[in-house]
């Protein structure tokens, strides 16, 4: 299955939760539907729940990788001879 970029992942998280957390109803279903639409068929789910968690698991183990690939700079003074 192919993965989504972080960064779209993210974007559709954060509009679809401030889709859903205010503005007209009307506005707020139809942008909400097309957002949790999105979500699922970026996730692979049918449900928005669903699409919800796995899109956070993905973001969680995203920024764990990034944080690993990172040179560690805190490993106290280098000596060089």
């Amino acid at each position: 299955m192919l993965m989504p970029h972080p960064a779209v992942l993210r974007r559709l998280v954060d509009e679809y939760e401030a889709a859903t957390a205010g503005g007209s109803a009307e506005a707020k279903n139809a942008r909400a539907q097309d957002l949790a639409y999105t979500l699922c068929v970026s996730t692979g789910t049918r449900d928005v729940t669903l699409a919800l968690q796995a899109a956070r698991r993905w973001l969680a183990a995203a920024a764990e990788a990034d944080a690993a690939a990172k040179p560690r700079t805190d490993d106290g003074p280098h000596v060089y001879a």
